[in-house]
């Protein structure tokens, strides 16, 4: 009778053992299809059975594979462009949105860079004269030509700096000079 109850209770250590098995599996598929974003999923994750979910996540993870690839791939392109002085997709981007115009306020001094392509017909006098309109002294104008793109930089001064000089008027302005240029460049 011993040997009986041996084999019953190993029985039932196997069916314990399974038991947990199959618990611990389900628990992880669930898991799994929690990380799988519900846009990439189209029925809902209730609807799906188990291996319905496993098929998903692998397809899932081979689609993000793929993206790191092409991403990677992305990258050393973009590499290979800088190193040999290609224009790159960021520059292209840059370029589509010129001009770019940048005011800093810094209380008793003022700083506007602007950056435009080459094809832009700009007037650096104009911005001086916005600049002292609105009550500021130009202390130091440059620019520099990078590729195909000028840099210009001017340094104004509050002159009655009780008055000071409004940063957002000037900017305003500055951009509806911009505008100016650019819809004049369009008719040309």
């Amino acid at each position: 009778m011993k040997k009986s109850s041996n084999s019953e209770s190993s029985k039932l250590d196997r069916k314990t053992i399974e038991r947990n098995r199959r618990i611990h599996m389900k628990t992880l598929c669930f898991k799994l299809a929690s990380l799988i974003p519900s846009h990439y999923i189209k029925p809902t994750k209730d609807m799906l059975s188990q291996q319905d979910q496993l098929d998903i996540a692998a397809a899932y993870i081979t689609h993000l594979k793929e993206r790191i690839e092409k991403l990677e791939g992305r990258k050393k392109q973009a590499a290979r462009s800088n190193s040999t002085g290609n224009v790159t997709k960021n520059e292209m981007f840059i370029n589509s949105r010129l001009p770019v115009l940048e005011l800093r306020d810094m209380g008793s001094t003022i700083e506007v860079m602007l950056i435009t392509g080459l094809n832009k017909n700009f007037m650096l006098y104009e911005v001086i004269s916005i600049l002292e309109e609105e009550g500021a002294e130009v202390v130091s104008a440059s620019f520099s030509t990078v590729g195909d793109k000028i840099f210009h930089t001017v340094h104004a001064q509050v002159k009655i700096s009780r008055l000071g000089v409004e940063a957002s008027r000037v900017h305003q302005r500055l951009r509806e000079l911009i505008a100016s240029l650019e819809s004049w460049d369009y008719l040309l």
